[in-house]
């Protein structure tokens, strides 16, 4: 068997993980998930929050003020926990928020960040098991190691 010509990001484990967040049940899951890998390996965690463009929004001033606040209601709340999870558990962690497609910019950000692993929640959206789901996309990809958290 011949070894591969190019080596792996990593060394010993993870360097860089990044975990897609949402507010959702199943991302915090996911970045719970990933916050204890990375404090087990001494990994850097970057957490990645995509906000989407709302239709109504564009319609609607007043529309488009509300989802506004509620954007920026869910970043304030991520990097509330976020920092928690840094002081409980010595985890070194940033929350990176993007917006636009969520798995174009998880791939993005993992590929700027040079990331080992990507960690995702599993998506309960009507659909997606046939259209398919960002942790489906990602891993389609084939760039990074990608953990699916239910």
């Amino acid at each position: 068997m011949a070894l591969p010509t190019q080596f792996e990001l990593g060394t010993d484990g993870a360097r860089t993980i990044v975990a897609g967040v949402d507010g959702s049940e199943q991302s915090l899951r996911a970045a719970s998930f990933a916050a204890g890998w990375a404090r087990r390996d001494g990994s850097a965690l970057v957490c990645v929050y995509v906000q989407r463009w709302h239709a109504a929004a564009s319609q609607d001033p007043h529309a488009a003020m509300i989802c506004e606040q509620g954007e920026r209601e869910v970043v304030a709340k991520l990097r509330r926990d976020l920092l928690d999870a840094q002081t409980r558990w010595g985890v070194r962690a940033e929350l990176v928020v993007r917006r636009g497609d969520p798995t174009s910019e998880l791939a993005k950000v993992a590929d700027e960040v040079r990331a080992d692993s990507v960690v995702v929640g599993r998506s309960t959206k009507v659909g997606h098991e046939r259209l398919g789901s960002t942790g489906g996309k990602l891993i389609r990809a084939g760039r990074w190691p990608v953990t699916v958290v239910p």
